[in-house]
């Protein structure tokens, strides 16, 4: 929860603005947070249906299953043409991280979160393209009193993400599932 509210907080949401993401575990607990903080509009990109309806219940507005240049002309449609406001980029992938700072609007923000794999700029473009970027990892324990709150008074609910309860001595097969999309995030109890 504390990734998905730095990733965010990062991207600059605010009451009003429209926020775009991609929808891992942290994604969707940045759908979570995106709400929280006023975002209008919540566009998430996922072609999963477990992550999409949990993501609508969290306050996602739009849906988008197209990756890549497709992904990104999908976000302009959606936003009349031009962009984003604030861009979670919860993946980490040379692609996830093109595809967020191209669906921002010129003056925009991406916050990334997602520990980059790959992920190589090319320095002249990206001056060009008005975007502000921020991300790294998160700084959980500013943003931990205040989500203590929002949990204890019932105003989030962020294990919803785990629908896969396994015993501690199964956690290969909850990687596994994770891996295989057969679950968001896997929960694990001490083995009796």
């Amino acid at each position: 929860m504390g990734t998905g509210w730095f990733a965010a907080d990062a991207a600059n949401v605010k009451p009003a603005r429209r926020s775009r993401l991609s929808v891992s575990a942290v994604g969707l607990l940045g759908v979570l947070s995106a709400k929280q903080m006023g975002a209008e509009r919540i566009i998430v990109m996922s072609r999963h249906e477990s992550r999409q309806k949990l993501a609508r219940e969290f306050g996602a507005t739009d849906i988008v299953t197209e990756r890549g240049d497709e992904g990104v002309e999908r976000i302009k449609e959606l936003t009349n043409g031009i962009g984003a406001d604030s861009v979670l980029e919860c993946v980490g992938t040379q692609e996830s991280m093109v595809q967020a700072i191209q669906s921002a609007r010129r003056g925009g923000h991406v916050g990334y979160v997602g520990v980059p794999h790959g992920v190589d700029f090319d320095g002249e473009k990206l001056f060009h393209v008005h975007v502000h970027l921020h991300g790294g990892p998160a700084p959980v324990r500013r943003y931990l009193p205040d989500l203590i709150k929002l949990v204890w008074n019932k105003k989030i609910n962020p294990g919803k993400v785990f629908d896969l309860t396994l015993p501690l001595d199964q956690v290969a097969e909850g990687y596994r599932a994770m891996d295989e999309r057969r679950a968001i995030k896997t929960l694990l109890r001490p083995t009796r």
